[in-house]
């Protein structure tokens, strides 16, 4: 019982597993609106992306993150987007999906912020079906498939330039409450141990200079903060040759190091790829993480460098 207490509290307890209760990116740079709203509407077109996660290869039931999302400029002032996700974690998954709704405004003649609103619903499942248990009868381990649908909301705001970005979001922010244990366990738990979803800190930033005739190169930040988990930062930089070829490292302070590339094709396809090396505690057991990443954008670009 204990293996499956465990296992059904660490998908709902961000205190339990591996850094948060939300998935993780290598690739945050190249599909930053899961991360921040606030980013539709920067930039003048809509586009689709897709990032797809395999992580931790090597170990049986290691997460796999499926991530769509779609977004854009809707008028001068105004950015909307929509994502759907799933997170498959063992015999536990989380899935959903929702809107956002980006308001921009001049702050001076060459800076602008952007103040989003997203809202949608996230569904957790657990399968107990095929589970392996010392003890079968258990009565933690009977059942089929325990389901629970919760609302779900994030505020993000972005302070942006031509070359520059820099911005914040909570996702999370309503701290719904999920129901996925029985009474008996849930009033064993200690009062610190509850079944809410902790609301997020993102801190995500990028600054791009040109470094050489056809050569820029991009560093970005990406700090995230959930109670009662450390403070997790990821640092990443890319160099892009004639804004068409990019590859680049990605540093988390976990200990984890990735490789990406990617390539633009007629300034509309983008494809991408990236490779983490596991850190030392896991090294053993995994080989590292795949990334994929695919996007399509579906108007013109202008002439002006922009960062997403």
């Amino acid at each position: 019982m204990k293996k499956i207490s465990l296992l059904v509290l660490a998908f709902i307890s961000s205190g339990l597993i591996y850094s948060q209760q939300l998935p993780q990116l290598t690739q945050f740079m190249e599909n930053s609106y899961v991360i921040n709203p606030a980013l539709a509407g920067m930039n003048d077109y809509y586009q689709v992306r897709t990032s797809v996660r395999n992580q931790w290869t090597g170990i049986s039931d290691a997460p796999s993150t499926t991530i769509l999302s779609i977004y854009g400029k809707q008028d001068d002032n105004v950015g909307l987007g929509g994502i759907i996700f799933n997170d498959q974690y063992g015999h536990t998954s989380r899935s959903g999906g929702s809107i956002s709704y980006t308001y921009h405004f001049p702050v001076s003649d060459n800076i602008k912020l952007a103040l989003a609103l997203s809202g949608g619903f996230t569904q957790f499942k657990i399968d107990k079906n095929g589970w392996n248990v010392a003890n079968p009868n258990d009565p933690l381990t009977q059942g089929d498939v325990i389901v629970e649908t919760v609302p779900d909301a994030i505020f993000g705001f972005n302070l942006y330039s031509d070359n520059w970005y820099f911005g914040v979001s909570i996702p999370q922010l309503l701290s719904s409450n999920l129901n996925l244990l029985d009474d008996n366990f849930a009033n064993t738990l200690s009062n610190d141990q509850t079944g809410n979803l902790s609301r997020h800190i993102y801190v995500l930033g990028s600054y791009r200079f040109l470094a050489a005739d056809k050569w820029n190169l991009e560093p970005s930040l990406l700090l995230k903060s959930v109670a009662p988990s450390p403070v997790q930062l990821d640092f990443g930089v890319k160099a892009i040759y004639d804004k068409k070829l990019w590859f680049g490292a990605d540093y988390r302070t976990n200990g984890d190091i990735g490789a990406l590339f990617g390539y633009s094709i007629n300034d509309r396809y983008i494809i991408g790829y990236s490779y983490d090396i596991p850190n030392s505690e896991l090294s053993d057991y995994s080989t590292g993480s795949h990334e994929f990443m695919f996007a399509i954008r579906f108007s013109p670009l202008k002439e002006e460098i922009s960062l997403k």
